[in-house]
């Protein structure tokens, strides 16, 4: 696991963590403002709830992934129900990835922006990723570049934007309504088609579909022969030279499946 906060003084909004059969990453998101609508921020909802989530993944392996994280949800948001005003359209959310042995089967779930990639033996590798805020976004995109990154009427757009936030035909993202859970994309495959996995952040899954710097079965020989680190410092370099805002980035690189 590597976990890189954006930029020197900021808090890393990222989270990650495993268990010996299980691996989880969520991916916190906030925009200015936040701070005014609740008190303990990005950093904080994602850590509860990736903690959370570990926590069930370790005791109740007879339920489904979608359940865990709805219960997750709920608990995390009524943490702070009474001090912060957790269903405003500001209020931290996250992206979550989600990987579990069970069996001779590894279940994954993602909800929103992160991905999750599964090194198969044989053949391609299978990239599970949410689409739907790309959609969604994509409307808004001229607006954003047309804007001053970080003005007033730049972070307008973004509320506009997320005010599309778990709502029908719009996009889920775990935050304050535990039934966005059940709209996560969820499958299963066998172990032993397997070499690995990897669960990215939004900021680290910029090496392929932000920057084309590899594609996925280069990024999985680059983890194999550098680890995460080298993903994301290969991330940096872009973003500097590019003159792009950087973000918390954050890879979970899993082998040995078979072993655990």
């Amino acid at each position: 696991m590597t976990s890189a906060v954006a930029r020197t003084g900021r808090t890393n909004e990222d989270f990650t963590g495993a268990l010996p059969t299980a691996a989880v990453l969520v991916d916190g998101a906030g925009i200015p403002g936040t701070a005014a609508v609740c008190r303990h921020g990005v950093a904080w909802y994602a850590n509860r709830l990736g903690s959370g989530l570990l926590g069930l993944l370790s005791l109740a392996r007879d339920r489904s992934l979608p359940e865990l994280l709805a219960e997750v949800i709920e608990r995390v948001t009524d943490d702070h129900r009474d001090t912060c005003d957790v269903a405003a359209t500001i209020s931290p959310s996250a992206a979550v990835a989600v990987l579990r042995l069970s069996g001779s089967l590894v279940e994954y779930l993602v909800l929103g922006d992160a991905t999750l990639v599964l090194d198969r033996a044989d053949g391609a590798p299978l990239v599970v990723s949410d689409p739907r805020e790309v959609v969604i976004s994509r409307p808004y995109a001229s607006a954003l570049e047309a804007t001053a990154e970080g003005s007033n009427a730049y972070h307008r757009v973004l509320r506009e934007l997320r005010a599309n936030r778990n709502q029908p035909g719009g996009f889920w993202v775990a935050k304050d309504d535990p039934r966005a859970a059940d709209e996560a994309i969820t499958g299963s495959c066998p172990v032993s088609e397997l070499a690995g996995a990897t669960l990215l952040s939004n900021g680290a899954g910029r090496v392929v579909d932000r920057f084309r710097l590899a594609d996925w079965p280069t990024v999985i020989a680059l983890l194999a022969s550098g680890g995460p680190a080298d993903i994301i410092r290969r991330v940096r370099q872009a973003e500097a030279r590019h003159a792009v805002a950087a973000d918390d980035a954050t890879i979970t690189h899993c082998t040995d499946l078979g072993e655990a």
